[in-house]
């Protein structure tokens, strides 16, 4: 039986090892982020990836850095067969990397050299990208620039979430990886080097890029609030209050208003000007601070009430 150290975070690393598990890989232990603090009261919760592991009572390890951990001792000393990475979020030292018998791979979520990083996939949402897709490479000490084992391609819908696209992307992964290791495993396989001229960069998300700014067009702000959603989802203030923006839709609408400011308002429609004069943003999903994710017909019959057209209910201070 192939021996596997495991490394990931998110969901989308779960539907990976749950793969492997099921593909009969022996999985030698788990290695995911430490619980990170959440909420208002910063309550400690754990990455999906070990309460997998801890639901199958597989061997867990959480470094805040894995370079000269005993986490990293325990791996050189095991010598895999296999490292298989799927969205881990730190670098492996060269010395790890090289612990494997057969080799360090990587589930990539993107076509690469295209978007190397940590946020492969938010980033060809906003960026508007029609495809995207999952590349199986060889780890190497440079970031995501590894030779490529295999690829294939996913197409990224007009209304795609990062959430829809993560789930879709994982299942493509999933598959991808377990049938090239075998190829791998039996020295099958022909490894491609990555064209270094065509790499593009997708580093994890700054704070600043979850705030909306009115003054662009309607299709961005639609782009970064899907690319945003659900995690850590984009954001800006209605009337001074921070409310994030769940989801939202471009309208065709000529004006002239200052963008942040309401266009039109119903019982259950809400229309903000953007940088763009041909179109607004019809708000369908937000979340006031301290308060449930709702649809803007509640929140037009509560705390929105009061908003008339013409109001600037985003000013230019809050909103970027």
């Amino acid at each position: 039986m192939t021996s596997v150290i495991f490394m990931g975070t998110p969901e989308f690393s779960v539907t990976v090892l749950a793969g492997l598990l099921e593909a009969n890989y022996d999985i030698q232990a788990v290695v995911t982020q430490p619980d990170k603090p959440v909420g208002r009261k910063k309550k400690l919760q754990a990455a999906p990836v070990k309460v997998f592991a801890q639901a199958h009572q597989l061997k867990i390890f959480q470094p805040e850095k894995l370079g000269g951990s005993s986490t990293a001792d325990f791996i050189k000393s095991v010598q895999p067969d296999l490292i298989i990475t799927a969205a881990f979020g730190q670098f492996l030292p060269t010395s790890v990397l090289r612990s494997a018998k057969v080799a360090a791979v990587n589930v990539h979520g993107s076509l690469l050299p295209k978007y190397r990083g940590g946020a492969p996939i938010q980033m060809a949402i906003m960026n508007g990208e029609s495809t995207t897709g999952i590349t199986i490479m060889y780890m190497a000490k440079k970031m995501d620039a590894g030779d490529i084992l295999a690829q294939q391609a996913v197409p990224i819908t007009e209304d795609e979430t990062s959430d829809s696209l993560f789930k879709k992307m994982s299942l493509v992964g999933r598959d991808l990886l377990l049938a090239t290791l075998p190829k791998v495993i039996a020295n099958e396989v022909t490894a491609r080097p990555q064209n270094e001229a065509e790499a593009t960069f997708a580093y994890n998300l700054k704070p600043e890029q979850e705030i909306l700014d009115f003054k662009q067009s309607a299709i961005q702000l639609d782009r970064q609030i899907r690319a945003l959603n659900s995690d850590p989802v984009a954001y800006t203030y209605f009337k001074g209050m921070r409310t994030k923006i769940w989801f939202a839709r471009p309208v065709e609408v000529s004006h002239s208003a200052t963008p942040g400011s309401v266009l039109s308002k119903t019982k259950k429609q809400l229309v903000l000007a953007t940088g763009d004069s041909k179109m607004g943003l019809a708000i369908e999903q937000l979340q006031p601070a301290g308060k449930n994710v709702m649809p803007i017909s509640a929140y037009l019959n509560g705390a929105g009430q009061n908003i008339a057209v013409g109001d600037q209910l985003i000013t230019e201070e809050t909103s970027h």
